[in-house]
């Protein structure tokens, strides 16, 4: 048994024996989107469009995240519509500044590999970029929209007197320790991702404007800050969306 393996079956019986059926439901999500992203690799490699690639995906990915990841059909339909309207706002923006910073493609780190291969390889690599910047957003989205949706959902039941007013004060409250958390966690993501990068611009003594310019560099910040903007979005979002969901139920309940 491979390390890999070992560490994958300690996963899946600690998400079991903390989650239930949930937690299973969540690993085996895992599981679906790992093979989505490796099919999304190979068809772009076949010479799939990538726009076409990222419009069947996105949806896709946002389904398997959201709905495997919870047990409450109304927390994952809110969830999901919130979403995926805040991936669509976000993608507008990542298309808008990526075709503006120029970071698609190969960095300078990855010249002596690259020497004697030819980069004409019928794919369009700023559309790759999109691609990937998007896909990077997602899981940060689909977390913030669950925590709020499910937090406040809850906060309905227990009090089912409580007015569309104050759910969004209140959602307006939670969200607050929703961004906290999950800000820090993109953070510390890209700190654990770029470490090794770090240390090779300090022993190769690059300067802030160096390593401010370089292509590797500027391409993760983006995606950190699309990352963001994506989760600052969506937790105003879910709550409107929640809230007047929730009002339209009982609107309808009254005129039965």
């Amino acid at each position: 048994m491979t390390t890999l393996t070992a560490l994958l079956l300690i996963l899946l019986v600690l998400m079991i024996i903390v989650g239930g059926k949930t937690g299973f439901k969540s690993y085996l999500s895992i599981v679906i989107n790992a093979c989505l992203l490796i099919l999304v690799a190979l068809l772009i490699s076949w010479g799939v469009n990538i726009v076409l690639v990222g419009a069947i995906f996105i949806p896709l990915k946002l389904l398997t995240i959201i709905y495997l990841g919870t047990h409450d059909y109304t927390v994952a339909k809110n969830a999901f519509l919130t979403a995926l309207c805040v991936s669509l706002i976000v993608m507008l923006i990542i298309i808008l500044f990526e075709n503006l910073a120029q970071t698609q493609g190969f960095g300078d780190q990855a010249g002596e590999e690259l020497i004697g291969l030819s980069l004409n390889v019928g794919i369009s690599f700023s559309q790759i970029a999109i691609l990937v910047a998007i896909f990077s957003m997602l899981g940060a989205i689909a977390e913030a929209s669950v925590a709020m949706s499910a937090g406040l959902l809850e906060l309905k039941r227990h009090d089912p007197n409580i007015t569309q007013k104050q759910l969004i004060r209140s959602g307006n409250e939670v969200g607050a320790d929703v961004l906290g958390t999950a800000m820090n966690t993109i953070l510390f993501g890209l700190f654990g991702s770029f470490l090794p990068i770090f240390i090779w611009y300090v022993r190769l003594n690059y300067s802030l404007f160096e390593i401010l310019n370089d292509k590797l560099f500027v391409d993760e910040f983006l995606i950190i800050v699309y990352s963001f903007i994506g989760v600052l979005l969506t937790v105003p979002l879910t709550t409107i969306f929640l809230a007047h969901t929730l009002t339209n139920k009982e609107n309808k309940s009254r005129d039965k």
